[in-house]
């Protein structure tokens, strides 16, 4: 071994002193002298640095470590508090929502023989189906899709796609949830979703923001929006035009309720009464109101 060492390290030194022979004058140099005495000295001190690590290195492998103690076993009594306190975190109940249920003939009122078959919206004014639900305001839409697995889920279990007229909801490697085109238009940049309790809770904002919506997904079960409840439409939050918009079309649809003309029908029914009051030469009474 001693041999290999001197063998590799003369050549080593040959290399490095034919560097420099070829390239520096520290041989021919002004101070001939030095050159040796330099030479020697670098070479006694990293020989006394090599003698230190190889006694450090010696004395560490004598050294007698310490056996670690071990301690006996023992059996701890577990009470059920302590119990409670380190069971692992079990999967989030989810709140079981009654069904929203189809509206009685009885209270249907004259005109809203069209609305027979729908559902009675929940407080809301959306609806509770078996696997989703939602609820809305004229501007915005909040719906809910419940995962009834055995385990918590997480934001990358889910896979949700939103569309400005399609949303898919579900777990990756399962059948969607809800997957169909929806009611009508969204605007899908302000279209938001977050996971709460093993739910996928999402906010899509309608494209009109004057109308009810019946459904979510085209061919669920619709609403009767005649029985929509305006007050949680927050009419207050919505300016000038746009509430006059609503304020309209509420009246209006409380009017056809009723059997009685809407706005527009009324409007026209008092141009007519002042044209009439304007020409009373003229003979009204063969007319046919429209």
């Amino acid at each position: 071994r001693i041999l290999l060492l001197l063998i590799v390290s003369s050549g080593i030194n040959a290399e490095y002193g034919g560097f420099l022979r070829r390239k520096t004058d520290y041989y021919t140099g002004a101070q001939k002298e030095a050159a040796e005495v330099l030479l020697m000295n670098n070479f006694k001190k990293h020989m006394s640095i090599a003698l230190q690590e190889q006694k450090s290195k010696e004395d560490s492998d004598s050294f007698e470590k310490p056996v670690p103690k071990v301690e006996p076993a023992t059996i701890e009594e577990i009470t059920t508090e302590g119990a409670k306190a380190s069971a692992p975190a079990s999967k989030p109940n989810i709140p079981e929502q009654k069904v929203s249920e189809a509206i009685n003939e009885a209270d249907l009122e004259e005109g809203e023989e069209s609305e027979k078959g729908k559902l009675k919206p929940n407080d809301g004014n959306g609806a509770n189906y078996g696997h989703y639900s939602f609820t809305q305001t004229l501007e915005e839409l909040e719906v809910r899709v419940p995962f009834k697995v055995e385990f918590k889920v997480k934001s990358k279990d889910c896979k949700v796609v939103i569309k400005e007229k399609h949303l898919s909801v579900g777990l990756k490697g399962h059948s969607p949830v809800i997957d169909g085109d929806l009611f009508n238009k969204i605007l899908l940049d302000e279209a938001l979703w977050h996971l709460e309790d093993n739910t996928v809770v999402l906010t899509l904002e309608k494209f009109n923001k004057v109308e009810w919506w019946g459904t979510i997904i085209k061919g669920d079960q619709e609403i009767s929006t005649k029985k929509v409840q305006p007050e949680n439409s927050k009419l207050g939050d919505l300016d000038g035009e746009t509430r006059s918009m609503v304020e309209k079309m509420m009246f209006d649809q409380r009017q056809k309720a009723a059997g009685l003309p809407t706005s527009d029908d009324q409007k026209k029914q008092d141009t007519m009464e002042r044209f009439m009051k304007q020409h009373p030469e003229m003979d009204f009474s063969n007319c046919k109101w429209g």
